[in-house]
C-alpha cells in the first residue's frame, strides 16, 4: 500500500458505493458507533485496493476516493488472510502494523476492518474504520458490528435495484461526457429508386465510440433514462446537418428526431436555416404521441420552410394508420419487420401492397427499409414500392465514402 497509483480509469474505480447515499449513511453509522475519524469502503482488483467511498476526516488522513494502492502492503489483506486481527487498538505499537509504510502514510493510530462479499460469496473488498489516535476500547463487539455492516453493504451492492442504479449513473456520466466533448460522428446510408437503383437520398445516422455504447440505440436509450435524450438528439442533429453542404443540391437528406425533440425551439432553430434544401425529418413511431394537434403545430413552420415529414418504422409502432393519418407525412418508411422475407410471405406482400395504395391516396412516397436481398427488392418493386433502403445497396458509411447517384425523390403532390 506504499505505492499509490491512480485508478480513475479502472473499471473498478467508483464502481461500488461511489455517490451512493445509502453506503455513505452506513459509513457514517460505523464512524459514529465506534468513535472513529474515517470510514471507507474499498474494492480489491488486480492486486490493488481501490477506495470507492469514504466519509469523515479523509483529507487529514490522506484517504482519497478512487485511488488504488498496493493490496499487499495493506492492513486489509492481512485481516482477510488471518495474519492480523480485525481490530488494531494501537497501530504504532503492534509488532506487524508498526513496520508497515501505510501506518505512517495514513497516520493510523487505530483500525477496525471487515470484508464485504459479492453475490457469489467471494471477498470483494473491505469496510474499514480508522483514527489517528490509539483506541484501547476497540474490542470483539466492535469487529462484530463492522462485520454486520459489511454484510449489509454486500447485500445492498448485490441487489438488482442497486445494480440498476449504478448502471444508470455510469450511463449518465458517459452521456454527459459525449455531450461535453461532442463525441458523435455521422454516417449515411443510401436510399435508392428501385426501378434503376439510382441513389436519391441519404439517411444520416449517429454513431458513438463502441467502448461507450456498442450500438446507437443503447446511447439514446441511456440518454432517455437519465433525462438527456433531447440534448443528445440535438447534438446528433447538429452534426447531421453539417452534411447538407456536401451533398448535391437535389439530393435529399433524412434526419431522425423524436416527436419530443422536433417540438423544441432548439430543433427548429437548427433546421429552419436549411429551408428549401431537401431535408426530411424522420419521426420514429416507436413512442406514442400524446397530442397530435400540438405536434403538428410544431411541425407547421418546418413544413412551410420546405422541410418534409417522414413517418419512420411504419407498421412497427403505436396505431400505425392513425399515426400516419394524423401527421399526413410526405414519405412513409415501411418497417423492416414487414420487408424481411416479403418475397416469401403473402401476408407481408398484401400489407405492403395496401400501403402502396394508401400512400398514393394521401400523396406520400413509400420507402421500404431493411432490404437485404435481390428477391426482396424484386417483390417490393412488383407490388409498386418505388424506393428502398438497406444493406443490398450499402451499409451505413462515412459520408466521404458514399456514392451519389441521380437524385430524384419527388413525392406526388399532396391531395
Amino acid at each position: 500500500m506504499s505505492t499509490a497509483t491512480s485508478a480513475a480509469g479502472s473499471p473498478a474505480a467508483g464502481a461500488d458505493g461511489s455517490g451512493d447515499p445509502q453506503i455513505e449513511r452506513l459509513l457514517d453509522l460505523a464512524r459514529a458507533y465506534l468513535g472513529m475519524e474515517v470510514a471507507w469502503l474499498s474494492r480489491f482488483s488486480g492486486g490493488q485496493q481501490v477506495i470507492t467511498a469514504a466519509t469523515g476526516l479523509t483529507t487529514g488522513m490522506n484517504v482519497t476516493v478512487g485511488e488504488g494502492t498496493e493490496l499487499a502492503g495493506s492492513f486489509c489483506a492481512r485481516v482477510v488472510a488471518g495474519t492480523l486481527p480485525a481490530t488494531i487498538t494501537d497501530a504504532r505499537r503492534h509488532p506487524v502494523t508498526r513496520e508497515l509504510d501505510v501506518t505512517r502514510e495514513l497516520n493510523i493510530g487505530s483500525y477496525v476492518g471487515a470484508p464485504w462479499r459479492d453475490a457469489d460469496g467471494n471477498v470483494a473488498g473491505m469496510l474499514c474504520c480508522l483514527s489517528r489516535s490509539a483506541d484501547p476500547d476497540l474490542d470483539i463487539p466492535a469487529a462484530r458490528y463492522m462485520s454486520m455492516l459489511a454484510d449489509l453493504i454486500g447485500d445492498h451492492l448485490g441487489s438488482a435495484a442497486t445494480l440498476a442504479s449504478r448502471e444508470t449513473r455510469r450511463a449518465e456520466a458517459v452521456v454527459r461526457d459525449i455531450l461535453r466533448t461532442s463525441a458523435v460522428r455521422t454516417v449515411v446510408q443510401p436510399v435508392v429508386r428501385l426501378a434503376d437503383g439510382a441513389t436519391v437520398a441519404f439517411e444520416a445516422l449517429s454513431r458513438f465510440e463502441p467502448a461507450a455504447f456498442a450500438t446507437p440505440d443503447r446511447a439514446f436509450a441511456a440518454a432517455a433514462v437519465c433525462g438527456l435524450s433531447i440534448d443528445l438528439e440535438l447534438l446528433a442533429l447538429e452534426h447531421a446537418l453539417r452534411l447538407r453542404d456536401g451533398l448535391p443540391a437535389a439530393m435529399w437528406l433524412g434526419i431522425n428526431l423524436s416527436p419530443e425533440a422536433v417540438s423544441t425551439s432548439a430543433a427548429r432553430d437548427l433546421l429552419l436555416p436549411h429551408a428549401g434544401r431537401r431535408i426530411g425529418v424522420e419521426l420514429t413511431e416507436h413512442t406514442p404521441v400524446g397530442d397530435y394537434d400540438e405536434l403538428n403545430a410544431h411541425l407547421a413552420p418546418l413544413r412551410a420552410a420546405g422541410i418534409q415529414v417522414v413517418v419512420d418504422d411504419a407498421g412497427a409502432g403505436f396505431a400505425s394508420l392513425n399515426h400516419i393519418l394524423q401527421l399526413r407525412p410526405d414519405t412513409i418508411k415501411l418497417d423492416i419487420s414487414l420487408v424481411r422475407g416479403v418475397h416469401q410471405d403473402p401476408v407481408r406482400r398484401a400489407l405492403a401492397r395496401s400501403l402502396v395504395g394508401f400512400a398514393g391516396e394521401i400523396g406520400a412516397a413509400l420507402l421500404a427499409e431493411g432490404v437485404e436481398t435481390p428477391a426482396e427488392r424484386d417483390a417490393l418493386q412488383e407490388i409498386g414500392v418505388p424506393f428502398g433502403q438497406g444493406y443490398l445497396w450499402g451499409r451505413p458509411q462515412a459520408p466521404e465514402g458514399a456514392r451519389c447517384g441521380r437524385p430524384d425523390l419527388s413525392p406526388s403532390p399532396r391531395r
